[in-house]
């Protein structure tokens, strides 16, 4: 069932709930409130009939008249009996031996009046004494007018609340739709995002409730759907990247080895190399799986040298067939050793450092790629230099961004991966770098390492 349905359903027995039940009061208090009247009225009617029968005697003429025209007032559809103390009519008429009967005379005389009500009648008697005698007074009313009035009540009830069911019904579906309005912009925005558009958000419908914020909440995780698919996605396109290098390294390996018969001692150097640049894979492949969040961290954050990790990344910079004309030039401006040390992931940190140089290298218009360590202000810093094409200040500004490449990249092959994998890891391990370039006079990273 529908929201809308089930709150047009609730509205309405909530109506119809709370009408019922104040029905059945407003009933039952109208009920004992005309009760109470009928009988006071009967106890007038009947102090009035023992007065016009037993003061005859004892009263003026005049005011005894009086008494006779509200007697003949009031007596209308009442009936009136004068039982004496042999509980025979005195006077008036014998209302009903079946009602009136010498118990109740008898309790009538104790407590000083009676009152009650049978199937069709109202009765009141008082217990009169005159000079006369003892006597029982009694009036009988016909009942129907009370039935006709309780019963017209109860009519005008049911039609009250057949209406108020019909226009609180046809009121709640029309508030519902006003109500869920927002909602149902809100689905028809949700069905119209796939897979490929989650960084869409859905507008906002500015309602100031909770819609609104549940909304402010869909929009925050399709953001972090949105960030997560695209890590993922790139997953594939970071593999392709930094698989180029070590698988570029054993292609030349084999090849070089193939040509010609070898020596055991060969055969080992070489296994060893494509074992250490398959140990490189898996260590890049693991890399890339904790950096897209499909494989949880594992490896701490360990204390390395990062001269040592420069000349690893000459070594196979070399190895790569399209740099073996690379011109590195790595420079050592640090007296302290102990400042060389560079606490953090070194297989991050060195694929970071290797993405900046390997762009360096292709940038570089053949011109040597200075690489130097130094100290600036007690911090290891790596400075990677180049005299090529430059990065103009436009294309500045989004050179960090995963697939962009610059407007003056020529024919230099490349996907547009190295530096935003290397801003990530670097952030990761709390390494500040940025770029300084213009146009047509080079490049420099700086890389600034965090003290121990």
């Amino acid at each position: 069932m529908k929201i809308s349905n089930r709150l047009t359903l609730i509205s309405s027995l909530t109506f119809g709930v709370v009408f019922v039940t104040a029905a059945f009061i407003i009933y039952i208090a109208f009920y004992q409130s005309s009760e109470k009247r009928i009988f006071n009225d009967l106890q007038r009617i009947c102090l009035l009939s023992a007065i016009y029968y037993l003061e005859k005697d004892e009263l003026p003429i005049d005011q005894h008249k009086q008494i006779k025209e509200q007697y003949n007032e009031n007596i209308q559809d009442v009936e009136v009996g004068v039982y004496n103390k042999e509980n025979n009519i005195a006077y008036g008429d014998n209302l009903s031996t079946n009602s009136i009967t010498p118990q109740i005379l008898n309790k009538a005389r104790e407590n000083r009046k009676v009152m009650f009500k049978s199937k069709d009648h109202f009765y009141f008697g008082i217990f009169y004494q005159d000079n006369q005698g003892d006597f029982v007074v009694f009036v009988k009313a016909n009942d129907k007018d009370f039935k006709a009035q309780t019963h017209e009540l109860m009519i005008i009830m049911m039609i009250v609340l057949l209406a108020g069911l019909l226009v609180i019904y046809i009121l709640s579906r029309f508030l519902s739709k006003i109500a869920y309005k927002p909602i149902n912009t809100v689905i028809k925005q949700v069905n119209e995002i796939e897979a490929s558009s989650l960084d869409e958000t859905i507008v906002n419908v500015n309602t100031h409730d909770e819609v609104q914020k549940l909304i402010e909440t869909y929009n925050n995780l399709l953001q972090r759907l949105s960030n997560t698919f695209k890590t993922q996605k790139n997953f594939i396109n970071y593999i392709s990247h930094e698989f180029k290098t070590p698988l570029a390294s054993i292609s030349g390996h084999l090849e070089v080895f193939a040509q010609k018969d070898r020596s055991p001692e060969e055969y080992q150097e070489i296994t060893g190399k494509v074992l250490n640049n398959v140990y490189e894979i898996e260590q890049i492949l693991n890399t890339l799986m904790i950096l897209s969040g499909l494989k949880a961290e594992t490896v701490g954050k360990e204390t390395f040298r990062a001269d040592e990790m420069l000349w690893d990344i000459s070594d196979k910079i070399s190895n790569v067939k399209e740099f073996a004309n690379a011109k590195l030039r790595i420079t050592l401006k640090v007296e302290d050793e102990k400042l060389l040390k560079v606490k953090g992931n070194e297989s991050e940190i060195g694929m970071a450092a290797y993405n900046i140089i390997e762009n360096a290298v292709k940038y570089s218009e053949n011109e040597p790629v200075e690489i130097t360590l130094l100290n600036s202000d007690n911090q290891l810093q790596l400075t990677i230099k180049d005299s090529g094409r430059g990065i103009n200040a436009n294309d500045l500004n989004h050179i960090r961004e995963t697939f962009y490449r610059g407007s003056n990249v020529g024919n230099v092959q490349g996907s547009g991966i190295g530096l935003s994998l290397a801003s990530i890891l670097f952030a990761k391990n709390n390494v500040s770098f940025k770029i300084n370039s213009k146009e047509h006079e080079g490049t420099e990273a700086v890389i600034t390492f965090p003290k121990l």
